[in-house]
């Protein structure tokens, strides 16, 4: 069933495991994750971007898409519909609307001052809705100013926090730096659920730390992109004549599944739902 992430994240932290935050990007991925998640035990956030929900055909599509998997999948997991690295009012608005459970608002490009207005106006529209927030301070660029980040719990409540230690999304570029000293203070001093944008690539001791460092929410994209592309082109090499896009879609299935299982271990979140 659909439900908030709030008390999910909340459990999370004070049971030392994360939740996982895929994202889907088609029909097929939404049912490869929840299936996983669901075969797992595991509680689940399905992120979705902007972009993506243009490509679905708009926010009340991906709605209708994931309520009507979980009800003919018979899911029994609890899961959360989350828009991610939303950058204004309306998207939210938008996003809660048509049934959304959790957005993020993106305001880090601005000042602290206007980000933490921009999420403030989320956040009334949100709690009465029963949709939970997520916000970000700092940037990929710039490690979070841990006053900062207290000042903004302070002066917002938000359920939970994305911090900037030196993480990326995407393929990193370097070798991952991530600043854990700066994690722990946070999560010390804030006392609400981190979020751990940009984690493929990361190795599982990276991973571990971060969850003993108050992270209890993981985005995962990359990771499953990587190898359900792999996947596919191995495929369409063995099978070049295939068109039917079905098969060649669904060629990746096995792949997305296991890396999931995978994260799941990692996360501690198996059997958890």
């Amino acid at each position: 069933m659909l439900v908030n992430s709030k008390e999910l994240l909340v459990k999370a932290l004070k049971d030392g495991y994360a939740i996982p935050a895929y994202n889907i990007n088609n029909l097929e991925w939404t049912r490869f994750i929840l299936e996983a998640c669901n075969s797992d035990k595991s509680p689940v956030i399905l992120s979705v971007s902007e972009k993506t929900v243009s490509y679905f055909g708009g926010y009340k599509v991906v709605h209708s898409v994931v309520n009507s998997l979980i009800d003919e999948l018979n899911i029994g997991i609890p899961v959360v519909l989350h828009l991610d690295h939303a950058h204004s009012f309306y998207s939210c608005k938008s996003a809660i609307a048509a049934g959304f459970t959790s957005v993020m608002i993106d305001s880090s490009n601005k000042t602290l001052d206007e980000n933490i207005k921009d999420t403030n106006e989320v956040i009334a529209y949100a709690k009465e809705k029963n949709v939970s927030v997520e916000a970000f301070v700092g940037t990929f660029d710039n490690h979070t100013n841990l006053n900062d980040a207290v000042s903004f719990v302070m002066q917002t409540g938000i359920d939970s926090l994305a911090p900037s230690i030196g993480n990326e999304h995407g393929i990193y570029k370097d070798k991952p730096n991530l600043d854990f000293e700066l994690l722990g203070s946070i999560c010390k001093n804030v006392r609400i659920p981190l979020v751990l944008h940009g984690a493929s690539g990361l190795d599982e001791n990276k991973i571990k730390t971060a969850i003993f460092c108050g992270t209890c929410k993981i985005n995962i994209n990359t990771d499953l992109q990587i190898a359900w592309a792999k996947a596919v082109r191995e495929y369409l090499e063995y099978n070049k004549d295939e068109y039917d896009p079905r098969k060649i879609i669904s060629s990746g299935e096995n792949a997305i599944k296991k890396v999931i299982h995978q994260k799941n271990e990692i996360f501690g979140c198996k059997n958890k739902a």
